[in-house]
């Protein structure tokens, strides 16, 4: 249930991009990491900078890096969705934490990484603004997921065993978003959310350094439903999922990854239905096929994502993997005619979760409150029972036999 609420997200109002969404869909952009593939790049292209030239691990795939040694591809990519579109372009950081980028080497160079990917978003977002004054592009910091999860065990054999704590990822994540903040961001996405201690470390850590900075950037939250079982990775439902993480009070929450549009339908549905806050959906280019790559055409997505907005589940919608400035563009274009998602009002019940949601309502029957214990099962719960029944002072009738037995 939600406890508190920490300063996470200002009012949409109260935010320069509260006025136009309050107008229009906003348009997120597209898939990062399918447009670099596009490039074609070269280990070189990942290596062009002398303090990676003797890193003994390969570089290619961390793109990320692509901030400091490509800058110009990242550019290019910015560019080619806002012309598509895109209202807003996340910054090139999925992977921009030092539990990430351990794996190459380079954990020294996360700040450095951040802060580079945001001023090259801000200032393609910034070329375009001027452009088109009245409608202002925005700059998104990505904050992905980390490879690494903190409420389950990689080892089958070991379920106690955790790869990471939640300290550790707080660490990294505050560094994370303290630089992009610093580089200029104009919101934090926290995506790909497949577990749901890993998203509450981010939610910590956003928030305390946005109290030591004194920023009071808007948060979004976009959660990964990995299969048609209808649950994250860490098995929470979308209700669930939702009542864990709405104490942090985010300007939008959404589905993205993992699924395409067509499979996210009833999920999107049903988190329209649930959260007070504005709603995103960006799905994958339909599911991978046997060579990797992803089949739905921008007309494909375009169709199911307008229906999407013209059913009013809808306050930001874009792309994820597989997804190209076409389908930015032809999704624009669909869901421009309809107007945003309404927010449903926050209900004034007690609402809490674990894999399943549990409502408390007005009509609601008995709820038994307690912890299963097996006291024969266990020599230590069986034990103490056992002494604290002999030491126990009798009651009532017993007490009355016992005092007779005693003095009579």
């Amino acid at each position: 249930m939600a406890v508190s609420h920490p300063a996470t997200s200002p009012h949409p109002q109260s935010h320069p991009i509260g006025e136009h969404l309050a107008r229009r869909i906003l348009i997120l952009d597209g898939a990062m990491g399918t447009m670099i593939q596009g490039f074609g790049l070269a280990e070189a292209d990942f290596r062009n900078d002398p303090r990676l030239t003797d890193l003994p691990r390969d570089l290619k795939g961390n793109n990320e890096l692509l901030c400091l040694t490509r800058p110009d591809v990242i550019e290019k990519i910015h560019a080619d969705f806002l012309d598509a579109g895109a209202d807003i372009i996340e910054t090139n950081t999925f992977n921009a934490n030092a539990v990430s980028q351990a794996d190459y080497g380079t954990v020294h160079l996360v700040r450095e990484i951040n802060l580079a990917a945001a001023r090259l978003a801000r200032a393609a977002a910034d070329r375009q603004s001027a452009a088109t004054p009245d409608r202002p592009r925005f700059v998104a910091g990505a904050i992905g997921p980390t490879n690494r999860t903190a409420s389950m065990s990689p080892d089958v054999n070991d379920p106690g065993y955790r790869a990471i704590t939640f300290d550790d990822l707080v660490e990294a994540y505050a560094e994370q978003a303290r630089a992009l903040i610093e580089g200029g961001v104009d919101l934090l996405l926290c995506e790909t959310v497949f577990d749901t201690l890993n998203l509450k470390a981010a939610l910590y850590a956003i928030d305390r350094v946005q109290g030591e900075l004194g920023a009071r950037l808007p948060v979004m939250i976009s959660v990964t439903i990995t299969d048609r079982s209808g649950r994250t990775l860490s098995g929470q439902t979308v209700e669930a999922f939702w009542y864990s993480i709405e104490h942090a009070r985010p300007l939008s929450v959404g589905i993205n990854c993992a699924l395409g549009a067509d499979d996210m339908r009833p999920y999107v549905e049903e988190l329209a239905g649930l959260a007070d806050c504005l709603v995103s959906v960006y799905p994958n280019a339909g599911l991978p096929n046997a060579f990797g790559g992803y089949d739905d055409t921008p007309e494909k997505m375009a169709e199911v994502l307008g229906d999407f907005a013209q059913q009013g589940w809808l306050n930001m919608v874009g792309g994820c993997c597989g997804t190209t400035p076409a389908h930015i563009a032809a999704i624009a274009a669909a869901v421009a005619p309809h107007p945003p998602r309404v927010p449903v009002g926050r209900p004034r019940t007690s609402r809490f979760s674990g894999l399943e949601p549990l409502r408390i309502e007005p009509e609601t029957n008995l709820i038994m409150v307690g912890e299963r214990t097996n006291i024969t099962g266990s020599p230590h719960p069986r034990g103490r029972l056992r002494r604290r029944r002999r030491h126990r002072p009798p009651a009532g009738r017993q007490r009355r036999q016992h005092d007779r037995h005693q003095h009579g």
